[in-house]
């Protein structure tokens, strides 16, 4: 059966929290094509966006091919603080919600996740400095502020930057199984050991 992921891009998004997934992913779909999965950057119309640090990023497409989507990754980012009180991207992550059957964040896109009233009384997590941001946008979350991700079922959060490879080789292991996991992970070489 397909699967079809989609990454949303926009501008002062964190660079490698949309890089580290798209790399678990698009390695994962690119080496195993009988496993039917398609990665793609959405941004809103369809035009590159310039991340925090500089690095260009462009879409494979706009926002309307969001709701088509198994599984959607908001990465975090400095952009995320304009998104939080955007209501018309708030209304397009409700509406997300209700179609996409896995919506997953990286970073400061749980901030983004809370303010639209998706983690109502649910478990989730996101970058250590801001913890207290996204306790004090709903108090009914259940900070995790140890976990690198936390699975609550149709909703992943992961904490911050580097979490979010993490969280996609969890993804990919809970979409295909450890096997393919593993085998992701040996081809990408990724050691979580933290080298220093």
């Amino acid at each position: 059966m397909p699967i079809r992921i989609a990454i949303l891009i926009f501008d002062d998004a964190e660079e490698l929290d949309v890089v580290g997934p798209y790399e678990v992913l698009a390695y994962w779909a690119l080496t195993f094509p009988d496993d039917q999965v398609t990665v793609e950057c959405l941004s809103a119309d369809g035009a590159p966006v310039r991340c925090a640090k500089g690095m260009q990023i462009g879409a494979q497409g706009d926002f309307t091919n969001v709701s088509q989507a198994d599984l959607v990754i908001h990465p975090g980012g400095w952009g995320t603080r304009a998104l939080m009180v955007d209501e018309q991207h708030l209304g397009r992550v409700r509406q997300w919600r209700d179609d996409v059957p896995v919506m997953a964040s990286v970073c400061t896109g749980s901030l983004v996740y809370a303010a639209a009233g998706l983690l109502r009384d649910r478990p989730a997590t996101t970058h250590w400095a801001s913890l207290n941001t996204l306790a004090e946008l709903d108090p009914t979350i259940r900070i995790a502020a140890e976990d690198r991700f936390v699975d609550d079922g149709d909703i992943v959060t992961s904490a911050g930057i580097s979490a979010g490879i993490d969280m996609a080789l969890y993804l990919v292991a809970r979409l295909a199984g450890v096997e393919r996991a593993r085998q992701v992970r040996r081809g990408i070489q990724y050691d979580p050991e933290p080298p220093i």
